[in-house]
C-alpha cells in the first residue's frame, strides 16, 4: 500500500466518522458481498461438478468484476500519475491469474483484497469515531432565558456570549459557561475523565458536553459553541491525527521504494527462469503473480496509523490530549521529567496550614483579628487568611484605620486597639522578636512556609506583643506523592523540580513529595540550561508546567506537558500534551500507554515483515498459491489492526509489563 493509498483509506474513514459510514459504504458493502457470494457459488458448482464449465467461469468472472470495481479504477488513477501502488499490484496479479487460466484464484484474490480494504476502512473509522462521537454529547439547542423569566429553545450556534441558559436535571450542558444560580453535581467524565461528578455552585465553571445531575442550573454563557472546550478538544485530536509519527514516516518512505522494487523482482522471476533455464512460462508467471500478492505492504503500512489513532483516542477519553503521533511516541520514550513547583506539585494557591499560639488568646480569636485586618487587602497571603477564617465560619467586625506597610504587612485598629499582621521583618522592626519567637519563626520558615505574625502594635502606654503566628503555605497536591511513585514505576529515572521560588521552600516541597532533585531561584533561561543538561543525560525529557510561564522550557523539552488545561485557553495551544484535569497520575498513564503503543507498533511491523518473508520464500519455491498468498496478507492486516485496536481500552492498566 502506498502512502497515498493509506491516506485515501483513512480520509474516507475520517470523513465518515460523524455519520457512522462514508458516502460509498453501501455500494462498497454490496460489491464485496456480491463478489464473495459469486466466488462461493462458483467454487461450490466446480467442486460438486454441477453445470457446464462456462457457468463456473461466469461466476468467477462476475465475482472478479464486482470486487474489481473497488480496485481497478484506483489502479488506473495511480498509473495515470505514474505511481505504482497496492491497487496496481492487485490488478496485475488478478489479470495475470486469468491469463494463465486461473480464473478462480483471480476472483479469490480480488474478493479477499476488497474485503481487507473494507475491514481496514472500518477499523480506522472505528478509532476515529470514538472521538467524533463527542459531538453527540453536546445538545444542538439551548434553553435561553428571557427577561420575563420564560425560556426559549434556540440553536446553540445562535446563542451569544453573556446570555443566560437553563440546564435542566439530567440534561447535557450545551455551552461553556458560569453558574449563576442553582447547585448540582455535574458529570465531567467526557471532558476530564473524572469518574466522580463534581459539585457546582454559583460562580463555578461548567463545560459543554458534561451532564447535569439532579439539580437545575442557570448558566451564563462564556464561550460561543465553536470556541467551547469540547470543540477545541475535537479540533486538537483531528489535527493530532494528521501529524505523522516518526515510525509512520519511515514506513511510508519504505513503501514508496519497496513497491516498485517488488515489481522489478516479480518481472525478473517471470522472465529469467524461462529464458535462462527453459522453465515453463505459465509456472514462473504464476509464481511472479504470487510474489506480487504476498509482497503487497498492506499490513506494514497500516500498522502505525491505526496504533497511533487508537492511542490518541484512548488518552483523550481519559482527559489527556497529545498533539500527534510524534509526541505520543516521544512520551513512550521519556526517561526523565522536569516539573514546575507552583500549580504542578503544589495546589498553586496559598493556604493557612497552622496557627501557633503565643499569647493567652484562642486560635479562633487570632483568626478573627487577622481576618479583620486582611479583609482590606488583595494580597494572596491576606486572601488565604480571610478564606481560612470563612471556612471555619468565623465572623469579625470591620477594622478601622487600615494601612498597608510595603514589604512588611499591614496595621489597623480592632475594637479600639492598634494591631499589626506582617512578616518576620516587621516583627523585628517593631522590636517584638524574642529568642523563643525567633526559634518558632525559624522552624516554620525551614518547612518552606510563609508566615503572618499577628500582634498588638507598640503605642503609648503599651509595649506591644505578639499574639500568634499563622503558617501559610502552598500545599502539595494530594496525589503528588503517588503520582511520583507511578512515574518511577513507569520507567522515569529522574524527576527534577525547577522553580523560581526560593531554594529553602523548594527543598522542603521536594523532600515532602519525594522528588529526586530540586533547584530554586531560577530564571526562565536557567530552567532551559537544566533541561539541556537532562536531555544530554537522558535524551528524552518531559517538562510539566502551566503552559505559559514555562513556555521556553516546555518548547525545548521532548514533550511539553501543561497542567490543568481545562482552565486555560492557552495551555492546549502551547503544550505538546495537555492534562484536562489537574491530576499528575495521568502523566504516568500517558507514559505507559505511549510505551505500549510503541511495543504494539514494533510487534506489528515485525509480524508483517515476518509473514512477508515466509511467503516470499514459499512463492520462490512454488509451495504456495495466489489465494493462499492473499489470504495470508489479509490475515496479517486484520491481526495488525485488531492488535492496535486493543489500545482503545488500555489506559487503566498501569502495569509496565502489560503489552
Amino acid at each position: 500500500m502506498s502512502t497515498e493509498d493509506t491516506h485515501t483509506s483513512e480520509s474516507k474513514s475520517c470523513g465518515s466518522c460523524e455519520h457512522g459510514h462514508d458516502e460509498t459504504s453501501l455500494p462498497r458493502n454490496a460489491l464485496v458481498i456480491a463478489s464473495g457470494a459469486l466466488l462461493g457459488l462458483g467454487m461450490l458448482l466446480q467442486w460438486l461438478k454441477l453445470g457446464p464449465s462456462m457457468l463456473h467461469t461466469g461466476c468467477f468472472a462476475f465475482a472478479t468484476l464486482a470486487g474489481g470495481l473497488l480496485v481497478f479504477p484506483a489502479a488506473f488513477k495511480a498509473l495515470k500519475k505514474l505511481r505504482l501502488d497496492m491497487n496496481v499490484l492487485m490488478t496485475v496479479a488478478v489479470s495475470g491469474a486469468w491469463l494463465v487460466g486461473e480464473g478462480a484464484e483471480g476472483a479469490a484474490v480480488v474478493f479477499l483484497f476488497a474485503l481487507s480494504e473494507l475491514l481496514e476502512s472500518w477499523s480506522v473509522g472505528r478509532a476515529r469515531r470514538a472521538i467524533a462521537s463527542l459531538l453527540k454529547l453536546t445538545p444542538q439547542t439551548a434553553l435561553v432565558k428571557n427577561a420575563d423569566g420564560s425560556s426559549k429553545e434556540v440553536p446553540v450556534a445562535e446563542v451569544a456570549v453573556g446570555m443566560e441558559i437553563s440546564v435542566r436535571s439530567g440534561s447535557s450542558v450545551p455551552l461553556d459557561g458560569e453558574v449563576v444560580t442553582g447547585d448540582s453535581a455535574v458529570n465531567q467524565a467526557p471532558i476530564t475523565g473524572e469518574s466522580v461528578p463534581v459539585e457546582k455552585k454559583p460562580g463555578d465553571t461548567v463545560f459543554a458536553g458534561t451532564i447535569n445531575g439532579e439539580g437545575s442550573l442557570t448558566v451564563r454563557v462564556t464561550k460561543a459553541a465553536s470556541d467551547s472546550t469540547l470543540a477545541r478538544i475535537i479540533k486538537l485530536v483531528e489535527e493530532a491525527e494528521e501529524q505523522k509519527a516518526p515510525t509512520q514516516r519511515f514506513v511510508d518512505k519504505f513503501a514508496t521504494i519497496y513497491t516498485p522494487a517488488v515489481f522489478v523482482v516479480a518481472l525478473l522471476v517471470a522472465l529469467l527462469p524461462p529464458l535462462v533455464t527453459g522453465g515453463a512460462w505459465s509456472e514462473w508467471t504464476y509464481r511472479a503473480l504470487v510474489l506480487l500478492v504476498i509482497a503487497c505492504p498492506c499490513a506494514l503500512v497500516i500498522a502505525t496509523p491505526v496504533s497511533i489513532v487508537s492511542g490518541l483516542t484512548a488518552l483523550a477519553r481519559r482527559g489527556v490530549l497529545i498533539k500527534g503521533g510524534a509526541y505520543l511516541e516521544a512520551v513512550g520514550k521519556l526517561r526523565a521529567l522536569a516539573v514546575d513547583k507552583t500549580g504542578t506539585i503544589t495546589q498553586g494557591r496559598p493556604q493557612v496550614t497552622g496557627v501557633t499560639l503565643v499569647g493567652d488568646i484562642t486560635e479562633e480569636e487570632i483568626m478573627r483579628r487577622a481576618a479583620a485586618i486582611d479583609a482590606h487587602s488583595e494580597h494572596p497571603l491576606a486572601k488565604a487568611v480571610v478564606a481560612a477564617a470563612q471556612s471555619k465560619s468565623i465572623t469579625w467586625n470591620e477594622s478601622t484605620q487600615y494601612q498597608s506597610v510595603t514589604g512588611r504587612g499591614a496595621t489597623a485598629v480592632i475594637d479600639g486597639h492598634p494591631h499589626f499582621i506582617g512578616n518576620h521583618k516587621m516583627a523585628h522592626e517593631l522590636g517584638l522578636c524574642s529568642p523563643e519567637i525567633e526559634a518558632r519563626l525559624t522552624e516554620i520558615e525551614n518547612k518552606g512556609q510563609s508566615l503572618a505574625i499577628l500582634g498588638h502594635s507598640p503605642h503609648e502606654g503599651c509595649a506591644g506583643a505578639i499574639l500568634g503566628i499563622l503558617s501559610i503555605g502552598d500545599t502539595i497536591r494530594p496525589e503528588a506523592a503517588n503520582a511520583l511513585t507511578l512515574l518511577h514505576d513507569a520507567g522515569i529515572e529522574k524527576v527534577v523540580m525547577l522553580s523560581g521560588d526560593n531554594q529553602r521552600t523548594v527543598d522542603a516541597i521536594a523532600r515532602t513529595a519525594g522528588i529526586d532533585e530540586a533547584y530554586g531561584d531560577l530564571m526562565p533561561e536557567q530552567k532551559i540550561e537544566h533541561i539541556r543538561r537532562l536531555m544530554a543525560e537522558h535524551h528524552y525529557v518531559g517538562m510539566i508546567g502551566d503552559g505559559v510561564n514555562d513556555a521556553p522550557a516546555l518548547a525545548l523539552a521532548s514533550v511539553g506537558i501543561a497542567m490543568g488545561a481545562i482552565g486555560s485557553d492557552t495551555a492546549i495551544e502551547t503544550a505538546d500534551m495537555a492534562l484536562m484535569q489537574d491530576d499528575l497520575t495521568r502523566v504516568a498513564e500517558a507514559i505507559h500507554l505511549g510505551r505500549r503503543t510503541l511495543r504494539i507498533i514494533q510487534f506489528n511491523i515485525t509480524f508483517a515483515l515476518a509473514v512477508k518473508a515466509v511467503f516470499l520464500i514459499l512463492a520462490f519455491t512454488g509451495h504456495t498459491s495466489l489465494w493462499l498468498a492473499i489470504l495470508a496478507d489479509t490475515g496479517a492486516t486484520l491481526l495488525v489492526i485488531m492488535n492496535a485496536l486493543r489500545l482503545l481500552g488500555g489506559t487503566t492498566n498501569l502495569n509496565p509489563s502489560a503489552s
